[in-house]
């Protein structure tokens, strides 16, 4: 008798422990489900599949912070002494048992693990709807959409998982909101037609002309560096090969694909569009045209993706020109990460001025990244050095109205003025800018055209110029840029602003106008070549 009831009290105990949910740590119910905005059009099917990315939080937050403090100090005896993949995970990513935990409680739902990392951020997982919705407790609805012509899907509550390791975010839960590249094509804005200094057909500006305009005839070419791009969708490496055709120069870069999670590489112009992926390669390569190599990381989900170019770890300059909503604290362990281990991203804010709705201007808003805006840039002459600039109509440019807070290296006395209407509470956008309006040529869809444009040109034609400034630190014994804000607000508040930046101070956004200095259409403005590598690469002294 003494023996059934200890079997019982066990059983009960188990039953009751396994039972025990625990909540991420982040939202997952879009607000227009919760307020009722977005009215019920049915339930998912069962049997679809979908990709999720599990993200578990970091381990001593607090020490990762006091540590970027000081690889990014000047002054500390830390200065730019980067972590590894594996010195990072040993000190900071969740630890091998809490990730082996979360492996095993995916497959004990039906989720099949796609992908494991090795800094333990992210684990990648897929299967049924039937089977997400019983491991996270939730059921997945379909939705009208309130502001588009579509539905989408969302869980109807927050997940929760009979788990006891703590879970950040889960990824793919919802598809609210679709991903958006900065590019902007022909049709959806009048392209330029007083500018012909571009060396392209019909005076159209080439990536060989930003070249020119913002670093010279030097020597630097990116040799020994690698770029790293973050794609939503494949390409078609004959697009790039036209593009250095048409224009009567050589392609000497590798372009590496990564995909991430089985995302198909390629692009077929019958059902995919490479506009986006062919440009982001012309202007890292033009750039920067010895470049080691071009990685381009294909994948569906962006905590994944991004993920992917932390662990790899090989490229230390990135460029993403995508802009979506999601919940903040899903990357900025992956951030984190990027800044530790000496990569910098950049990424474009995006193309409706002012007027960037929150969902498409994130993540530029992130204090992490480098926020890339545009510009309006004549040269010389055809190939020629730089002449003038002013602020794009286009170009994203605000305080962030996804509330972010502002950064430390935004409080420098300077930077926020009575002038250019920053915020001194939140993060402002951009942080640098560079050419972005409808004057430039590309090849991509099998063809090739001028009047493209957007901050889409800008963000990959930065990571390039700063694999130009990574390779003279290189070539003279000094450590890597790494995250270069604050270097960039130190160089900007400093007496070397006017040497290191083409300051815009004409044109505006809508709501914002480019002043002298800082400004929220351009940031500091453009890079004036050698003299900002002077000062990238010297301030590690």
């Amino acid at each position: 008798m003494a023996l059934c009831a200890a079997v019982l009290f066990f059983t009960f105990f188990t039953e009751t422990a396994q039972a025990e949910q625990h909540l991420t740590m982040t939202s997952h119910v879009q607000r227009s489900v919760v307020a009722g905005q977005a009215a019920f059009a049915g339930h998912l099917p069962s049997a679809q599949h979908l990709s999720l990315a599990l993200s578990l939080p970091l381990r001593n937050e607090s020490g990762l912070q006091d540590l970027l403090q000081q690889i990014y100090d000047p002054q500390s005896p830390f200065f730019r002494q980067y972590l590894s993949v594996g010195e990072f995970t040993e000190r900071f990513g969740p630890t091998q048992e809490d990730y082996d935990a979360a492996v095993r409680f995916a497959q004990a739902n039906g989720l099949k693990v796609v992908a494991t990392a090795p800094n333990h951020l992210v684990l990648d997982v897929e299967g049924p709807v039937a089977n997400i919705e019983s491991a996270f407790h939730i059921t997945l609805n379909l939705y009208h959409h309130p502001s588009e012509n579509r539905t989408f899907y969302s869980p109807d509550r927050e997940p929760s998982l009979d788990l006891d390791v703590p879970v950040l975010h889960i990824s793919g839960l919802d598809n609210f909101t679709l991903p958006r590249s900065r590019m902007v094509r022909p049709a959806e804005r009048p392209a330029t037609t007083s500018k012909t200094t571009g060396s392209g057909p019909g005076g159209q500006f080439i990536g060989s002309d930003m070249r020119a305009a913002y670093y010279g005839s030097g020597p630097l070419n990116g040799k020994g560096q690698s770029v790293g791009l973050f794609e939503f969708a494949g390409y078609e490496i004959s697009d790039v090969k036209l593009f250095f055709k048409t224009v009567k120069q050589p392609l000497q870069v590798p372009v590496k694909g990564v995909s991430v999670n089985g995302v198909s590489l390629t692009c077929p112009v019958t059902s995919c569009d490479d506009g986006e992926q062919a440009l982001d390669i012309e202007m890292a390569i033009s750039m920067a045209p010895a470049l080691k190599q071009v990685v381009v990381y294909v994948g569906s989900n962006d905590v994944s993706i991004f993920n992917r170019m932390a662990t790899d770890n090989t490229s230390k300059q990135l460029s993403c020109s995508w802009g979506w909503a999601d919940d903040e604290a899903s990357i900025d362990p992956i951030l984190k990460a990027f800044a530790a281990q000496g990569q910098t991203l950049f990424v474009a804010t995006g193309d409706n001025g002012s007027d960037s709705v929150a969902s498409y201007v994130w993540p530029s808003d992130d204090p992490l990244v480098v926020a890339v805006g545009g510009t309006d840039l004549t040269t010389s002459r055809p190939g020629g050095s730089w002449k003038s600039e002013t602020g794009w109509n286009g170009s994203a440019g605000m305080p962030s109205k996804n509330k972010v807070p502002i950064p430390t290296y935004q409080k420098l006395p300077g930077v926020v003025t009575a002038s250019n209407h920053a915020s001194r509470a939140l993060r402002n956008i951009p942080d640098v800018a560079a050419e972005a309006d409808t004057n430039q040529f590309s090849c991509y869809d099998r063809g090739c055209t001028g009047g493209n444009g957007g901050t889409s040109y800008a963000a990959p034609l930065w990571a390039g110029f700063i694999a130009l400034v990574n390779q003279q630190a290189v070539a003279t014994g000094k450590p890597l840029a790494g995250f270069i804000n604050p270097a960039v607000y130190a160089i900007g508040t400093g007496s070397g602003s006017a040497r290191a930046f083409h300051d815009a101070r004409s044109g505006s956004n809508g709501k914002y106008s480019a002043v002298k200095g800082y400004d929220l259409v351009t940031g500091w403005g453009s890079p004036d070549g050698v003299a900002l590598i002077d000062d990238l690469v010297g301030s590690a002294q």
